[in-house]
């Protein structure tokens, strides 16, 4: 099979790893979370798992994005037997060096993490030992998982990642809420689902067998290593790019459990938006890197172009669908007046999200640069900015506050950076049809305004039921699916995106 067909054959069994886990977690968080768990527990789980992945992206010093630009130097296709020249060992040390300093970091300042946290979040700071086991599994997991990127066996991680993780989470609150175990338990409980979702990533790697814990040193050699360290320091902090969102709910906590958990029911569903990146860019990273590698400036640009192109029309229309079904969704969950005041999270990091997976491509091309030096700087601003916002924004606004401070943060951190790739390496992700795409989805905004002047007030005289609501609902989605089915077909985005409408019953037909 050809690359780019082990590429689309992994993208789309993740894709539908990824919607499967959305469906679980979207029950688990709309209809079980949400009845079972008070706000405070839900926003203790949200902030553990959040400050978790923080630290285990510090922890990483930069594994994964070495992994994405090394290992085709590494790789040993004709001889299978070096094993790549034991590159999975060296991919081991590194953020085992990493987490052996943020756990002494974390038991010197942990006096000072308590006092922060034990008068608005007395919960967090009970829980707080069990930290650092989760960041452990938290970070191996996402090193397994780009091993198994660059080997183009990403579905299964994918997989346990997005399926594997909610059932053994659901699992537990369904225990924890019809009180079968304590919730000193539960939340034990909740943070193995972590463990066993690395060690089953790990028996995978095993199971391919193409990986070995050797490195070997004489292949990597004294300029290749000093290569790799050089690398490896200046992506340390760049972690924090796609990670900055994990910054609200901490600081959020510091508000309340409470606003926290709000805001982790709002910031689901406005996650949804990405979830098509999260594929996509997994599969399709270690094939830029080639070919950023390679000098091929050309076949960057097509690549970058066209994943950002279809992540912008993708989490546009997820966006705006999700939008103009937010009230009958609010009104349909356990409890959902209590979490209604996060529309506007849902809002504004929507598009937030838009904005970082239909231009974090841009990321991943300057770390597989020359240039990957530049990523401290716009990380730097990039953290202050989020910090910075947040510290203001929140006390303001609250939850949507956070999610504006996300957002800024976001702008800040693009502009500079694509204009570094343009000038630098004649590289743009920027094309007309994107202008096409982000006027079509305002004009979609436009006219749902127009149906809420001109046809609720229809629907409303039916009655103002939840019955009613979903009706509504029900039949605004329809037709504004169709406008959007024939708005796209009609922009001539793409050849696949034609394709895939054609596979539309009666519209490819029709075509």
């Amino acid at each position: 099979m050809s690359t780019m067909g082990v590429i689309a054959k992994q993208s789309i069994k993740g894709a539908l790893a990824n919607y499967l886990g959305v469906l679980i977690g979207a029950v688990t968080t709309f209809f079980v979370v949400t009845d079972l768990l008070t706000q405070e527990e839900i926003g203790l789980t949200r902030v553990m798992v959040d400050a978790a992945m923080l630290f285990a992206g510090l922890a990483q010093l930069g594994t994964n994005a070495s992994i994405l630009r090394f290992y085709p130097r590494f790789r040993t296709p004709e001889r299978p037997e070096l094993r790549d020249h034991g590159f999975f060992g060296w991919t081991l040390l590194l953020p085992l060096v990493g987490f052996s300093v943020l756990a002494v970091l974390f038991f010197v300042f942990r006096g000072n993490i308590v006092d922060y946290y034990a008068e608005d979040a007395p919960l967090l700071v009970d829980y707080a030992y069990l930290l650092l086991p989760l960041t452990f599994f938290v970070l191996y997991m996402t090193v397994f998982e780009t091993n198994a990127s660059v080997l183009l066996h990403i579905a299964l991680p994918k997989f346990v990642r997005e399926v594997v993780v909610r059932v053994l989470n659901l699992t537990a609150y369904l225990l924890y809420g019809y009180r079968v175990v304590t919730l000193d338990l539960f939340v034990v409980l909740f943070c193995s689902s972590y463990a066993v979702a690395a060690l089953v990533d790990f028996f995978y790697l095993l199971s391919l067998g193409r990986i070995s814990f050797r490195p070997d040193w004489k292949f990597v050699g004294g300029a290749l290593l000093r290569e790799v360290g050089v690398y490896t320091l200046f992506m340390t902090a760049t972690v924090l790019a796609g990670n900055i969102k994990l910054f609200n709910s901490i600081f959020i906590a510091k508000e309340s459990l409470a606003a926290a958990g709000i805001y982790t029911i709002a910031c689901y569903i406005a996650n949804v938006v990405e979830i098509p990146y999260r594929s996509l860019g997994a599969i399709s990273s270690p094939i830029i890197s080639n070919a950023v590698a390679a000098g091929d400036i050309a076949e960057v640009n097509r690549l970058g172009r066209q994943v950002s192109l279809h992540q912008l029309l993708v989490a546009c229309m997820l966006l705006f669908f999700i939008w103009i079904n937010l009230p009958p969704l609010f009104a349909l969950i356990p409890n959902g007046a209590d979490y209604v005041s996060g529309m506007g999270v849902v809002l504004f990091l929507g598009i937030a999200n838009i904005l970082n997976s239909t231009l974090s491509i841009a990321t991943n091309i300057l770390n597989f640069s020359k240039h990957f030096a530049f990523s401290l700087l716009f990380i730097s601003l990039l953290t202050a900015a989020a910090i910075g916002l947040n510290l203001w924004f929140i006390p303001m606004w609250g939850v949507t506050g956070s999610a504006c401070a996300t957002l800024l943060a976001y702008v800040v951190y693009f502009t500079p950076l694509l204009a570094l790739l343009w000038v630098r390496m004649g590289v743009g992700l920027f094309s007309r049809k994107q202008a096409w795409v982000l006027l079509f989805t305002a004009a979609l905004f436009g006219l749902n305004c127009l149906w809420d002047w001109l046809v609720s007030p229809l629907f409303g005289l039916l009655g103002d039921s939840l019955w009613v609501m979903v009706l509504q609902a029900a039949v605004r989605t329809g037709c504004f699916a169709v406008i959007a089915v024939a708005g796209i077909a009609r922009m001539d985005v793409s050849a696949e995106v034609n394709a895939l409408i054609g596979r539309i019953p009666l519209v490819g037909k029709k075509r």
